[in-house]
């Protein structure tokens, strides 16, 4: 796995003013929290650095070293948001890990085999994805960067569930948690594409809006030559 390094600045105050002003100097207001008898720290990281991180899939499931003058945390990402019209990045939280701790990610989901799966190659099916994502449980050092699913045997209306995902060892998926036996929860399908059909038009509805609008055009007429007869 790639190893994913932040370097980070205490912030000593907080509240709107000195975000903003953080945010002209070109740095993100953080805030690391969790972790067993650990107080919340708050943080700031260079924008620049943070949005090259981010633009790696790997860096939103992944275990992160946060530098903190000479000592070093990990941490995973927990939340984020960026500004809603402008490509900025305006605060991002971090979640402490510790080696005993079970912790709760969501990972993305990969699929391999499109290319061959005899569904969409033979029978002309298309791979429809119904999740990009899940949310798993594991130990940090069992922590995967994502969960391989493989669709290269699909046949048309196949369908690959949650229960048929091979997982690493060590890592189980929440929704099966609590799931009921019978509970099925789709993954990947492969259909046939939907064609839709262009309505049919009710002739009589044409009908008769062709004789309303003569109808409407015979009385624009009428009004016209009874308003030329007044003026003469």
């Amino acid at each position: 796995m790639e190893a994913f390094e932040l370097e980070a600045q205490l912030r000593k105050t907080t509240g709107s003013a000195e975000s903003r002003r953080l945010r002209r100097q070109g740095r993100v207001p953080a805030i690391m929290y969790g972790g067993k008898d650990k107080q919340p720290v708050m943080l700031s990281i260079a924008h620049n650095e943070l949005a090259r991180r981010l633009d790696n899939e790997a860096f939103y499931s992944h275990i992160i070293k946060i530098r903190v003058d000479d000592k070093t945390q990990e941490a995973v990402l927990r939340d984020l948001q960026r500004h809603p019209a402008r490509p900025f990045i305006e605060h991002v939280d971090f979640m402490r890990v510790t080696a005993d701790e079970v912790l709760r990610m969501n990972v993305p989901l990969h699929f391999v085999g499109e290319e061959e799966c005899p569904g969409v190659v033979e029978d002309e099916g298309i791979l429809q994805r119904n999740r990009v994502e899940v949310e798993i449980e594991c130990l940090p050092r069992d922590l995967p960067q994502y969960i391989e699913v493989d669709v290269s045997q699909m046949r048309l209306n196949d369908v690959i569930h949650l229960r048929d995902l091979t997982l690493p060892e060590g890592v189980e998926l929440v929704e099966l948690m609590y799931a009921e036996e019978e509970d099925l929860f789709s993954v990947a399908s492969v259909q046939i594409p939907r064609v839709e059909e262009e309505p049919e038009e009710d002739e009589e509805a044409i009908v008769a809006e062709g004789e309303e609008e003569a109808a409407e055009s015979a009385a624009g007429e009428e009004a016209e030559d009874d308003a030329e007869a007044q003026d003469e």
